[in-house]
Order: C-alpha cells, then sequence, then structure tokens
C-alpha cells in the first residue's frame, strides 16, 4: 500500500450501504484514506432514507452521486469492499477484497437503516484499525 490508503466501497446500485460507508470512512479517516464508492448498476440518486441516517450522525452525502464501477477504480484502490449486494468487482492481483453482508436499505424506513448505518461505522472503524489509520471525530 501506499502512504495514503485507498478504499473502494462496491454496491450494484451505489446509492445505500456504499454511501453510507464511504461518508463514514471520508469522516473518521480525516483526509488520510482514498475514499471511492461505485457500483456496476448506479441509481439516479442515493437513497434518500441513507441520507436522512447519516445526517442524524452529522455526516452529509447529500453531494455525492451514485457512480459507475470500472476496472481503474478497483485497479487504484488497496481495499475493495463488496456490500452485500451481489456485485462482482473485477479482481487484479495485489488488492485486498472483503465481503460486507449488510441488510439493504433500499425501501426500508429510517428505523430499519440505522442499525445498518451503525454496523458500516463498526466496520469502517476496524477496518481503519487494520489499516493503521487512528480514527478521527
Amino acid at each position: 500500500m501506499s502512504d495514503k490508503p485507498s478504499v473502494l466501497f462496491v454496491c450494484v446500485h451505489n446509492a445505500g450501504r456504499s454511501q453510507m460507508a464511504a461518508g463514514h470512512l471520508r469522516r473518521l479517516a480525516g483526509g488520510r484514506v482514498e475514499v471511492r464508492s461505485a457500483g456496476s448498476e448506479p441509481a439516479e440518486a442515493i437513497n434518500p432514507v441513507a441520507v436522512e441516517a447519516m445526517a442524524e450522525v452529522g455526516i452529509d452525502i447529500t453531494a455525492e452521486q451514485p457512480k459507475v464501477l470500472t476496472a481503474g477504480a478497483v485497479e487504484a484502490s488497496d481495499v475493495v469492499i463488496t456490500m452485500g449486494c451481489g456485485d462482482t468487482c473485477p479482481i487484479f492481483p495485489g488488492k485486498r477484497y472483503l465481503a460486507w453482508e449488510l441488510d439493504d436499505p433500499a425501501g426500508q424506513p429510517l428505523e430499519k437503516v440505522r442499525p445498518v448505518r451503525d454496523e458500516i461505522r463498526r466496520r469502517v472503524e476496524g477496518l481503519l484499525e487494520e489499516l493503521g489509520v487512528a480514527p478521527r471525530e
């Protein structure tokens, strides 16, 4: 890994889980990790309930847009994390691949999305520890 590790979160629509994970990592890493997110079939917009859930913890993801997954994004990342969406990624030697099985927030009310948001944060904190980056608030 380079001096600044890079992480790519992948989910089919890049509208919920992967966007929440990217938001948590951006906040907790404080610029010390490159953060990307993408999906094979990106949605038109981020899930508004995911936006609301993240706003509750002071993280604004309203400016983000779902992005298409490219081989270049995978190749440029040290760690590639799929979010339990059944999405597939190009495989490149030397990359670390993780699969985080998480409930899909799509179509769910806020009270069902909050536990997903909180589990993602817990996993992001663990990832930062593995990367040797102390979380910031």
